[in-house]
């Protein structure tokens, strides 16, 4: 059949011209419906019409006919009109639009577009304008639309959505539901029907994707013969439908871009879309980079793994593994484009590197994607480019987004795992360092590491860390050197790095002159003799600082760093390093000491035979074991099981090459030795492996073949713990090395006592035979006292093991026995020595200590052989007075014994050492005597304070301690004896007093009653800094757990106990020796430091219901104390009241959420949960912070400004703090303060008056500082000569509203600071003066004698008011007149009181004069804007104050009706903020409404 005959199965002919005309004069946007006759006439046959057409046309447009006809001229012969044929196309296009078209109408969509494109392919389809834009668009729309789309339910709900966020507004109420159109309804309704109806079957998908993929075949094969360079919407449309395709489906394998392309070998969709593509590059389709660009862009998305419609935000797609392979399909592409058309598309490529680093998601798995992205393109470019776009980056990653520096880490570190570039002749020298790998990780990571946002200094210190794990040459030496300091690299501010011979380029720099690498370190060095180690000490001090940042994330990665320099021995391990870590073990966070379990762990793997790690893996893990979470222990358990336990092999089976086991020994051995108390933990852990059934026969075989071997030791302190918790022994190997050990004289004491201990544990398994003999053995061993006193007392402790039976009467008889005649030995030796004359003068102290000693643990047992004598002969060898005799019947000696100290009597005869253990014997026969307890109880407190033996000191808090346990009613009176020992002189004691009070404190057994909290809390400044550490500890992490409150309870107390005020009617009124008040006195200035560190400790610890409480009770408890008289305000309440006032100003007093920024904690990977917890924050502190400041205006500014009227009547220095605490206090609260005082303007008026006097003071004192040191260089810089602190002298104060004044003339003169912060052309951060800048000496401006601030201020006012009203002494508010042009200060410059938008007006020239308390006119308001003036008049006002007549005070009658107000000179408000800007005096606060 010809074209002809074809044509007339399209009715070509039958369609109405009129129809037609209309479908081309609507622009292809609207449809007219066609003649349902004629349209079943051409779909009668389905879609044969469509291809019988097609294949007659084709050979027109690969022009296959040898002759020169066209296929115009045929139709025009035939009276075809090709405008009909263009628009019959375009019906069946437009059925694709609808989302219930069939399946059929999909395909008649499909063919009909595939029609149109091949038209266009024909020669002369543009003269006879076949093309049309809008048609040309759908017909790229029908690729995507004629695909099933996803249900339309989600759209009603999100329109149903929009309706219901604009029906309800926030704070009305909800009206009633608007009446819905009937074309609302109908869209319900055809919605609905559009779901039920729409249903595809798998063969139907199949035939509609075949549709696509021949329509996009003839797109392709149209797009090199059609140019649409002039047609750049059509373009841009084709991109993004070409685009949406890659994305179709799967592809299997890789989409080849290199060979010559053939579309009839394509499978696959995404092929056809890339080839189309890669033909829209071509100029044919666009000038010059024009259409690479808009492919890029467009390809973007894809790569950024988003979905990017045309007029549509990009939307984030899951990382699914279809996304992340048509990611992978698009870097390929790129590659290839860039490969292909070589430099001229290097600019374009270069912005969409720099676009991938802008706009890749901040999340840690599209961080990653896009970080791989940008090397493999990186790997296009030639080295010039690469430079070029490493230096782009470093400058990136200085950016003031926190998410760009955090992404410029990652690339950075995804260029790391690939090789360095070798530079070659085109790049210039000073970008070479850019190719190298040290660049990055010395400048970029490095950097980074103590960068202000705690995200970009955890991820910079993680990438520092896989360097080292990358064990690659060029990062582990770039990392040496940066360690040794010769990188000889130098930052500019322009961000780039030159060498140091080429320092001209930095040369032009203003203010940021140029540094080493020092720039991105924390810690400086002044003196710099050897610059290798300084540098590397000050990197690693950096470490150590971050591995105590105050942000998780942050400490862990540190750990990590630390952990790879150890491992791969980049430093040395030192013990400071290795505690670094090892003290991560208790960071408070869990995250943490989880990682440095790990950390330590694969250190000890690293170097197993380094000694220093393994005590620091010891030191750090076994601890572990106790901690409170069930993770870490059981994840400290993994670690000692699978490092020690794991590796215990039979002795057959040992080996020293064996690291492992040899390391496993190893750590027993420390465990056995340096590390004792390091194995009461093990007690934990080997209870918890008893029920998992870790020691099994063989392992308990495999222990003892290494009981005769070099590592017996260990192997029988192994034993002792498992022998607790395993049946499963061989009893007879145990006896056959208790023979060998009571044969040999070498065997080590401790090796003993685990001998010892596993005979006890097993004695209840043993025969009557064997254990009378080890009776007899263990009993002739105590008998000879040649024992050290450790085995001694494991002795005694087996030998209760071995007599223990099931009848308690044979158990007592048999320790009566045994333990009598130890008892009766140990007697009869000591009495020879006491009751001899001569005795004392030639004693063996070592065999006198193992009497005393064995008689203590013997006595234990039974006390019932312990006779009266035996107590009168400890207290003699304790007393040891010659002069005294001892005897058996002397109650009189009893009685001086006991309210007595013992050493009293005489300078003791006996050593040191003797009478130390004689104590701890007295204290274990106390424990069985009652009545001895009561009597020595007393004696060993009045030692306790007078003796100056450290060890006795020691002994004597061990035994009073032990004693409270048992006889807690008869201790507790001595506990503030007990307490002093906290500021014993002794490092020590101390230690040893905090920790036995802790215990018992713990227990219970002791109150926190009268000074004990006071005496343990004074810890917290005690002068050897692991001491206070320690009471940290035991206060946060053991005592306040037990007692949430006590440190709200006793803080109040405290401001009046370590001020040593004792005038108050209810606080520190307990009672306290005068030498425990000169012990822990803390009073005075010299003190305040110490008393403002234990203030902010207790407040950081606080609650934030507590801190809600904590001000209003201050107020209340303190301040209205003395504002009610309760208390005498006078200078002994001084001290008390300025640390009042601190307290009230510091940050650790405002609620946590007031104080942190919400969410700050939060990463940019964290779940929904964690921003979630961020929003409750937000709303939390909105609602507690408004709460507050009701409640603390309305209780606490009345106080405040009363307390202020008697500060100054009575000049208390005080007020210098209370005015500080003022300005705090109108900082936080302006809007509450102004709604306060609009009802005492008066007040108001004179309060800011006085703020405004007390900071001009202050700026003053900090001028006469700066002249100090200006006029006198040499004082200055003479050593010992105070000097004035950088930060104790400001430019710039503080106004009232908290706005920063500007520098007067004079200061910026005076204060080379000011000047240099001035230049600097940053803003002025508000100072708060501190204490110690107000109590500095001031040679320069002496004065007669010390007076307030307040006081000065108002002194100085009112001499200026004298010079210029010499007859008037009235207060009242007026207007303000210029100041005597001899003045040049602050308080003298022009101000008036100004309200919300009001302006006292001083026109009138004539003046009556008032009484002081009543006002020139109503005040409306105040605020806390400008300064109130001093009291004057204007210049009329002064020129008619000499007629007296002017000078009388007038009166109204009261019978007469008051006068008409007076009318207000209002002014704009915009002019009186131009006034103020002008100024520069204050910054205003915002008025409440």
């Amino acid at each position: 059949m010809d074209l002809l005959g074809t044509l007339e199965l399209l009715k070509i002919k039958s369609v109405p011209n009129v129809w037609v005309d209309t479908i081309w004069e609507l622009d292809f946007t609207e449809t007219e419906p066609l003649d349902y006759r004629i349209e079943g006439e051409i779909t009668e046959h389905g879609l044969e019409a469509f291809k019988k057409v097609y294949k007659c046309l084709l050979p027109f447009a690969t022009e296959e006919h040898g002759n020169t006809e066209s296929v115009w001229s045929r139709f025009s012969e035939s009276d075809v009109s090709p405008s009909a044929l263009v628009a019959l196309l375009y019906h069946f296009v437009q059925l694709v639009q609808n989302k219930k078209a069939s399946v059929a109408q999909r395909e008649y969509a499909l063919h009909a577009a595939g029609l149109y494109f091949l038209l266009l392919e024909i020669p002369g389809s543009v003269a006879n304008r076949i093309f049309h834009p809008v048609l040309f668009d759908k017909c790229l729309d029908t690729l995507k639309k004629s695909w099933p789309q996803e249900s339309e339910s989600g759209r009603k709900r999100k329109k149903d959505a929009v309706k219901s966020s604009h029906s309800d507004p926030k704070g009305r109420k909800r009206g009633r539901p608007a009446r819905r159109d009937e074309s609302e309804i109908d869209e319900e309704f055809d919605d609905g029907d559009q779901e039920e109806e729409v249903y595809f079957s798998g063969q139907d998908l199949l035939q509609v994707r075949e549709g696509i993929f021949s329509l996009l075949k003839n797109l392709l094969r149209l797009l090199p013969r059609f140019p649409l360079k002039d047609k750049p919407q059509s373009v841009q449309h084709c991109l993004q439908i070409l685009i949406e395709l890659t994305n179709f489906e799967p592809v299997v394998g890789l989409v080849d871009f290199t060979g010559a392309a053939d579309i009839t070998r394509m499978k696959s969709l995404p092929e056809l879309a890339y080839h189309g593509l890669r033909l829209l590059c071509s100029p044919m389709h666009g000038e010059g980079d024009q259409t690479v660009r808009r492919v890029f862009h467009r390809i973007l998305y894809v790569i950024l793994m988003m979905s990017a419609g045309e007029g549509s935000n990009p939307v984030l797609l899951s990382a699914t593994q279809h996304v992340v392979s048509a990611r992978e399909q698009a870097i390929r592409f790129v590659s290839h484009i860039v490969d292909e058309l070589k430099e001229t598309v290097l600019p374009v490529f270069r912005i969409l590197l720099q676009h991938i680093c802008a706009k890749v998601t901040d999340k840690a798995d599209y961080r990653m994607y896009g970080a791989q992205a940008v090397v493999k393109l990186l790997s296009k470019l030639p080295c010039v480019e690469y430079a070029a776009f490493i230096k782009w980056l470093y400058n990136y990653s200085r950016h003031t987004k926190i998410p760009y520096r955090v992404f410029a880490l990652d690339v950075a570190m995804a260029l790391l795992e690939q090789p360095e570039r070798q530079a070659d002749e085109a790049v210039p020298p000073e970008q070479v360092q850019f190719l190298q790998h040290s660049f990055l990780i010395q400048v970029m990571v490095f950097g980074r590491c103590s960068d202000k946002a705690p995200t970009v200094r955890s991820r910079a210190l993680s990438s520092l860390a896989q360097c080292l794990e990358l064990q690659t040459a060029t990062a582990v030496g770039a990392i040496q050197e940066l360690l040794q300091g010769t990188s000889g690299r130098t930052v500019d501010e322009e961000g780039l790095t030159t060498s140091p011979d080429n320092s001209d380029a930095s040369a032009s720099a203003t203010h940021n002159q140029q540094k080493t690498l020092g720039v991105f370190k924390t810690i400086e060095v002044t003196k710099r003799a050897d610059a290798t180690v300084s540098e590397a000490k000050e990197i690693i001090a950096m470490l150590r600082l971050r591995a105590g940042d105050e942000k998780t994330n942050v400490r862990k990665s540190a750990l990590q760093v630390f952990t790879s320099l150890l491992k791969y021995r980049v430093i040395p391990c030192t013990p400071e390093d290795l505690s670094t870590v090892q003290e991560r073990c208790r960071d408070p966070a869990v995250s943490v000491r989880k990682q440095a379990l790990q950390s330590l762990t694969e250190l000890l793997m690293a170097q197993p035979g380094n000694r220093l790690v393994q005590e620091s893996w010891l030191t750090g893990v076994v601890p572990v074991v106790l901690d409170t979470e069930n993770s870490l222990q059981e994840k400290a358990l993994v670690c000692l099981d699978q490092t020690i336990l794991h590796h215990i092999k039979h002795y057959d089976k040992y080996s020293n090459d064996d690291s492992h086991q040899k390391l496993a020994w190893d750590l027993l051995a420390h465990l056995g030795g340096e590390s004792q108390e390091l194995c009461r933990y093990l007690t934990k852990a080997f209870h918890i492996w008893s029920k998992q059934d870790k020691f099994s026969s063989s392992f308990i075989n495999n222990l003892i073949s290494h009981t005769e071997t070099e590592n017996s030791a260990a192997a029988w302190m192994l034993l002792a713990k498992v022998a607790g918790s395993s049946p499963k022994l061989n009893y007879s190997k145990i006896i056959e090395a208790w023979d060998n050990i009571s044969r040999e004289q070498n065997t080590s004491s401790n090796t003993t006592c685990h001998v010892l201990c596993v005979i006890g544990h097993v004695a209840k398994h043993l025969n009557e035979d064997t254990k009378r003999r080890l009776v007899g053995d263990i009993m002739k061993w105590l008998k000879a006292f040649h024992s050290p006193l450790v085995v001694v007392s494991a002795a005694v402790a087996a030998l209760h093991k071995l007599g223990q039976s099931e009848s308690l009467e044979e158990t007592l008889s048999f320790l009566n026995l045994h333990c009598g005649q130890l008892v009766s030995l140990c007697d009869s030796y000591l009495s020879n020595i006491v009751l001899n004359e001569d005795g004392a003068a030639c004693i063996d102290e070592d065999l006198v200590v193992k009497y005393i000693f064995t008689l203590g643990e013997a006595a234990l047992l039974c006390p019932s052989k312990v006779e009266k004598r035996i107590f009168l002969l400890i207290q003699s060898i304790l007393a040891s007075n010659v002069n005294l005799e001892p005897s058996a019947g002397d109650g009189d000696s009893e009685d001086l014994l006991a309210s007595q100290p013992l050493s009293q009597f005489k300078a003791s005869a006996m050593p040191t050492v003797v009478r130390a253990h004689a104590f701890i014997t007295l204290g274990k026969l106390c424990l069985q005597n009652e009545d001895l307890a009561k009597k020595c109880i007393p004696a060993l407190a009045r030692e306790l304070e007078l003796c100056e033996d450290v060890s006795i000191r020691n002994n004597v808090i061990i035994v009073m301690c032990d004693l409270c346990v048992r006889y807690t009613t008869m201790v507790d009176r001595y506990i503030p004896n007990i307490a002093m020992s906290l500021k014993d002189r002794e490092p020590s004691i101390r230690k040893q007093t905090l920790i036995m009070l802790t215990n018992l404190l713990q227990e219970e057994f002791v109150k926190w009653k009268e000074s004990l909290f006071f005496r343990f809390v004074s810890v917290l400044v005690d002068p050897d800094p692991s001491i206070a550490r320690l009471s940290e500890f035991c206060l946060v992490h053991l005592l306040l757990k037990r007692n949430p409150v006590m440190f709200s309870q006793h803080f109040i107390e405290c401001i009046f106990h370590f001020n040593g005020y004792e005038k108050h009617e209810k606080y520190n009124k307990f009672p306290q020796t005068q030498r425990e008040k000169n012990l822990f006195s803390l009073k005075g200035s010299k003190n305040k430091e110490k008393r403002m560190k234990i203030y902010k400790f207790l407040l950081d610890h606080f609650t934030d219901e507590q801190r809600f409480s904590i001000t209003t009770k201050i107020s209340q408890n303190v301040l209205a104390s003395f504002v009610d008289g309760l208390v005498p305000l006078d200078k002994e309440a001084s001290d008390l009241l300025s640390d009042t006032f601190e307290v009230l100003s510091s940050k650790e007093i405002k609620l946590s959420t007031m104080r942190s920024k919400p969410g700050e904690e939060v990463q940019p990977d964290d779940d929904e949960i964690a921003m979630a917890t961020a929003v409750m924050q937000v709303a939390q502190k909105k609602l507690i912070s408004q709460v507050q400041k009701k409640i603390f205006i309305e209780n606490v500014i009345p106080i405040i400004t009363s307390l202020k009227s008697m500060l100054e009547q009575m000049r208390i220095p005080a007020l210098r703090e209370l005015m500080s605490y003022l300005r705090e206090m109108m900082q936080d609260y302006r809007n509450e303060i102004n709604d306060f005082f609009a009802v005492d303007k008066q007040l108001a008026a004179e309060l800011e008056y006085d703020m405004k006097k007390y900071e001009e003071q202050l700026e003053k004192e900090r001028e006469s500082e700066n002249m100090s040191s200006t006029i006198q260089p040499d004082m200055a810089a003479a050593p010992g000569t105070p000097r004035p602190s950088p930060r104790g002298s400001p430019a710039a104060a503080v106004s009232v509203s908290g706005g920063v004044r500007a520098q007067t003339p004079g200061a910026a003169a005076a204060s080379p600071h000011g000047a240099a912060a001035g230049s600097a052309g940053t803003p002025l951060q508000p100072h708060t003066p501190s204490a110690a800048v107000f109590t500095s000496p001031r040679p320069v401006v002496p004065r007669a004698r010390q007076m307030s601030l307040s006081t000065a201020a108002i002194l100085n006012s009112a001499k200026k008011v004298a010079e210029t009203l010499r007859n008037q002494r009235s207060r009242c508010v007026s207007g303000v007149t210029p100041a005597p042009s001899g003045e040049n200060s602050p308080s003298s410059k022009p101000a008036s009181l100004r309200g919300r938008g009001l302006r006292l007006s001083s026109s009138n020239s004539s003046m009556i004069e008032r009484a002081i308390s009543t006002p020139d006119k109503t005040i409306e308001n105040v605020t806390f804007n400008a300064g109130v003036s001093y009291i004057s008049m204007s210049g009329s006002e002064q020129r008619n104050s000499e007629k007296t007549d002017q000078n009388v005070l007038c009166l109204v009658s009261p019978d007469k009706p008051p006068p008409p107000p007076r009318q207000w000179n209002v002014e704009s408000p915009v002019s009186m903020r131009q006034t103020r800007r002008g100024n520069q005096r204050k910054t205003p606060l915002k008025p409440a409404n």
